[in-house]
């Protein structure tokens, strides 16, 4: 069964990156469903705990002052990297700096012209948000050989630096494990009988990867299948769920009984669709992020409508933490190395805490920290 489909008009998938998810997402074995259900459960309750404590760092160096930052944003459309980017915002405020965000809004001529203009500003630092590093090699050298550090939201797959790029940090919580924990909510949700099907983009290294993670675990269920892995650039969601969501209804019909995807804005537009092909709010079609957590994915969550789940990014977290990656890089020390822990956000915790604003926001004193840190 091919369960890879490239579902926008605007040149062919990555062939090998494709090959080697369809591949595993056949090869990965079924286990046993008692002790996979057991496990999946308590992965999901752990991360579905309330506030952890702080465990990010709690010494380094003094503010330096005076810096001026630029944050490219690959589109601001996209919550994950609107949040980040006001995160930032917050923290260069704090620590007495000044902040530009230009935005590349999805396409390429737009990054071109965003990077373009971000270094005719002459930063001190520079901060990319949801562009993968590697795709974007030769502009981010630019910076480097000026002496400018950069520092990246979801620049690449795996938090830390990205090896052979410039970027000395990537903030990112660990896509492996959030895509995980998304699949196990499907998996122990629908008691072990999720009909799945998946959205990524591949523009994105880190989507990808989840994608193939969350594949991976929902094959791992004995009595769940991935029906589908739909490849829609989160750039082009606003005109292409709609075809690609009838589209799936037709194919599949009841089989399909949840969605994974690798960012909510695919439920921002498929839900319209939903409701004119008589799908109700909740219970047929549960649909699941594997990041960002936005606002509206907040409000589908708590209303019960067209969504279930979200394993969002501490997303104003992650803004101070880049700008302290860029204070540690201006004084010479190394990056932090901190990542901050998966939470699980589903109707039964939503109210708690920091979900209220419709953005998770720890309530661990992470701004307190920072500021101590900086002596701000």
């Amino acid at each position: 069964m091919k369960v890879f489909r490239k579902s926008i008009a605007h040149g062919p998938p990555r062939a090998l990156v494709a090959g080697l998810l369809l591949a595993s997402v056949i090869a990965w074995p079924a286990v046993a469903d008692d002790a996979f259900l057991q496990s999946a459960r308590a992965a999901v309750a752990v991360a579905a705990e309330q506030n952890s404590p702080w465990t990010g760092p709690v010494s380094g160096p003094a503010a330096a002052p005076e810096k001026s930052i630029v944050y490219v944003a690959d589109d601001l459309r996209n919550g994950g990297i609107l949040g980040a980017a006001e995160g930032a915002r917050e923290a260069a405020a704090a620590i007495g700096w000044t902040i530009r965000v230009v935005d590349a809004q999805g396409t390429q001529a737009g990054r071109e012209d965003a990077f373009r203009r971000a270094l005719a500003l002459r930063p001190d630092g520079l901060i990319v948000g949801g562009m993968d590093a590697r795709e974007n090699l030769g502009r981010l050298r630019s910076f480097q050989l000026r002496g400018i550090p950069v520092v990246g939201w979801h620049a690449g797959p795996d938090p830390g630096p990205v090896e052979g790029t410039p970027v000395i940090a990537n903030v990112t919580t660990d896509a492996t494990e959030v895509a995980r924990v998304a699949a196990l909510y499907a998996v122990v949700r629908s008691n072990g009988m999720a009909g799945v099907v998946v959205f990524t983009d591949s523009n994105f290294q880190i989507a990808m990867h989840k994608a193939e993670i969350m594949a991976q675990t929902i094959r791992r269920c004995g009595g769940c299948a991935v029906l589908a892995i739909e490849d829609v650039a989160i750039s082009r969601a606003a005109d292409d769920m709609g075809a690609v969501t009838r589209r799936l209804l037709q194919a599949h019909g009841a089989r399909w009984t949840y969605s994974l995807a690798i960012n909510d804005i695919y439920f921002d537009f498929a839900a319209s669709v939903l409701v004119l092909e008589g799908i109700p709010p909740s219970g047929r079609i549960s649909n699941v992020s594997a990041g960002d957590g936005s606002p509206s994915a907040f409000r589908r969550i708590r209303q019960d409508s067209y969504q279930a789940a979200t394993v969002p990014e501490p997303l104003l977290l992650q803004g101070w933490q880049l700008i302290d990656e860029l204070n540690r890089a201006f004084a010479g020390a190394p990056p932090s190395g901190y990542i901050a822990p998966v939470h699980l956000v589903t109707p039964e915790n939503l109210d708690a805490g920091a979900a209220m604003r419709d953005i998770f926001d720890p309530d661990n004193g992470y701004r307190e920290i920072y500021r101590g840190i900086w002596k701000r």
